[in-house]
């Protein structure tokens, strides 16, 4: 156990109150160690560039450090020690152990957080590529669905009521548009993101000589926070603003799966279920329960309210650092594994849904046509307002049949499902 913090100055801290001070910390910091190495990696670079490090000193530390990362935080060993506050602590002290004082250098022109800042800006952006990815190989599942059923009919409702006739290819192309303007918003959080806080020390600069823009490009940023206090106030915002486009990400889940438990009832019976993603009955030998959509509705509904629990965590906060945002990763890591759990058995159990072919046979789904037999009349030359009242009358009365030449080439059917357009406004999305 070390000694003391890389902060004491030999006053002790209670024991339950570091309990509580460092909370989840340790566990959730080690989502961070690879990204503290790259952080550190960059920054000692500049600091040899900048004369705060000799070439000798620069090279130790390098080549532990890659060490550590490779050895220890790949290999799955890495641990934060009881005593030890947090990951960069740890790395510090790993350092420190190996090559003695040249270890404690890597911590000039930097606090703890603007590292924090940037191991966590590095960690989400993988982490938005990931759902990126997921999310990509959702869309053309649902794109290759839409394809397959384009020609198969479905009803259309408003209202919980039987409305117009549709297609499963509509259908499936709609949560495909859906998620093409998910990733959108997701690329704009990856831009806002994929920016250099480090060299902002604790949100107040530094008097060292620093090359942010070398640390900049050494990690991949696209460019700086030019501001040191915007930096600071990045922690929270950051969060906030990718929790947005999760919730968007999440929302289309969750329709989606609120549509595929109704579809699959038997009241419905618009689609099937593969035996393999349905549960049973304990008492039913009958049921065939969708509890993989159940658990996906349920489980985005509590991403959908991620937003709301960072502002809440973060309202009325005055600029600077605060010890309140160390409760943003217990908020925000786990539901980034969640939404990745998520869309992986979305886009897994979407490709493996079977389609009725014959819905619309069944004779309750006769009125859906009633818009078809208005716009016939209207093509013959009967005004609108009068088509309309005519066919009304006919529903009204029991007389109404459908039109024995049905137009389902329309939008609303199976007409141009725009796809292709899809496609591209997909292929534009770039992080």
């Amino acid at each position: 156990m070390p000694d003391k913090k890389l902060w004491e100055k030999g006053i002790q801290t209670d024991a339950f109150i570091e309990k509580f001070t460092v909370g989840k910390d340790r566990d959730l910091d080690l989502e961070l160690a690879r990204y503290d190495v790259q952080g550190t990696l960059a920054h000692i670079a500049m600091l040899e560039s900048v004369g705060l490090l000799e070439k000798g000193e620069l090279k130790s530390l390098t080549k532990e450090l890659n060490r550590i990362l490779d050895e220890v935080i790949e290999a799955g060993r890495f641990e934060i020690e009881d005593g030890v506050e947090d990951v960069h602590s740890q790395i510090e002290l790993m350092l420190t152990r190996t090559l003695g004082d040249v270890g404690k250098k890597v911590h000039a022109g930097r606090s703890r957080n603007d590292q924090v800042l940037v191991d966590i800006r590095l960690y989400l952006r993988d982490q938005i590529k990931e759902i990126a990815g997921l999310s990509g190989r959702l869309f053309h599942t649902l794109i290759k669905q839409s394809e397959a059923t384009k020609e198969v009919l479905l009803p259309g409702y408003t209202h919980t009521q039987a409305a117009m006739p549709s297609s499963f290819g509509m259908w499936f192309g709609a949560y495909a548009e859906s998620l093409v303007d998910d990733l959108a918003l997701l690329e704009s959080v990856y831009h806002i993101i994929n920016r250099n806080p480090l060299g902002s020390a604790a949100g107040y600069g530094s008097s060292f000589p620093l090359d942010r823009t070398m640390t900049a490009e050494l990690l991949g940023f696209e460019g700086l926070n030019v501001n040191s206090v915007y930096a600071q106030m990045g922690r929270g915002k950051t969060e906030q603003t990718l929790s947005f486009a999760m919730a968007g990400l999440a929302g289309t889940l969750n329709k989606l799966a609120a549509d595929v438990c109704l579809y699959n009832s038997q009241n419905f019976q618009f689609l099937k279920l593969p035996d393999k993603l349905t549960t049973g009955s304990s008492i039913m030998p009958h049921k065939k329960n969708p509890d993989v959509f159940e658990l996906i509705r349920a489980k985005t509904n509590a991403l959908k309210a991620l937003p709301n629990q960072i502002m809440m965590a973060t309202t009325n906060l005055t600029s600077g650092y605060h010890r309140d945002f160390q409760i943003l990763k217990e908020q925000l890591f786990p539901a980034i594994e969640e939404l990745k759990s998520c869309l992986f058995i979305t886009e897994y159990a979407a490709g493996q849904m079977e389609v009725n072919h014959n819905i619309l046979d069944d004779p309750k789904y006769k009125l859906i046509f009633s818009v078809e037999a208005v716009n016939e009349l209207v093509k013959q030359g009967v005004p609108f307002r009068d088509a309309y009242q005519k066919v009304a009358q006919q529903i009204k009365d029991g007389s109404f049949e459908p039109p024995t030449e049905l137009n389902h080439t329309h939008e609303g059917s199976i007409g141009n499902l725009g796809n292709d357009v899809l496609k591209e406004r997909f292929n534009s999305i770039k992080m």
